[in-house]
């Protein structure tokens, strides 16, 4: 049984990630800031625990990871205020990998988005700019780590149902928004987490027709 810590644990992904997790027979913990969702975190099987990131230091993060063996984050600000899209997506994000390494947490799995990189190229006057820089800053800071880290790009999120099957990007210029499903997420995120050969890469995916233990099977030249 592996002990993992879900940061983030009331989105959508993560309420997912948790029951695919616990059926794997897997002691999940789910941290989110809301006490009113404790009882949809709790359905899930996962223990709840209610903090919020935000506002917890390092070592106080660290004290949350204590005994776990991995972190997935899935935290994040939802957008529509730059302030706290940098307090959440990067701040609190590099707290908690600093917090991994000081709680002795070796696996850490950061969802991130499809192409994210500090050559964005969003400008600053842009809505996205400060999510697209939090987030390059963020999984930059991961990669920087003594953590054996995956990094998950999935593209543009839909409510479709899983399907088991995704397109790991081959490097090359993408044609149009790429699409996945959260459930798909959660799947690769599960996947991941099991399979030691995706330490240290990171995966840009969208929906598409390959098994997802197939496509991760082989790094791909856009693994980063």
């Amino acid at each position: 049984m592996s002990h993992v810590t879900i940061l983030g644990g009331h989105g959508k992904v993560a309420l997912i990630l948790a029951r695919l997790l616990q059926a794997g027979g897997n002691d999940v913990t789910s941290v989110f800031r809301n006490p009113d969702h404790t009882d949809e975190v709790e359905a899930t099987g996962a223990t709840a625990r209610v903090a919020d990131l935000e506002q917890l230091s390092t070592e106080e993060i660290a004290r949350l990871l204590e005994g776990q063996d991995a972190v997935v984050w899935s935290a994040g600000a939802g957008g529509g205020n730059p302030e706290r899209t940098w307090a959440v997506d990067r701040d609190a994000a590099i707290r908690a990998i600093d917090a991994a390494e000081q709680a002795g947490v070796r696996r850490f799995v950061m969802i991130s988005y499809f192409g994210a990189g500090q050559d964005h190229g969003i400008p600053e006057d842009d809505s996205f700019h400060a999510y697209a820089q939090a987030k390059a800053d963020a999984d930059d800071h991961l990669r920087a780590s003594g953590l054996d880290w995956t990094v998950l790009g999935p593209g543009a999120l839909t409510l479709e149902e899983a399907t088991g099957k995704i397109d790991v990007a081959d490097g090359g210029e993408r044609e149009g928004e790429q699409h996945t499903s959260r459930a798909n997420v959660a799947l690769v995120a599960a996947a991941v987490l099991d399979d030691p050969s995706t330490v240290g890469r990171t995966i840009d995916f969208s929906d598409g027709g390959t098994l997802i233990a197939e496509a991760l099977g082989e790094p791909k030249a856009a693994d980063r």
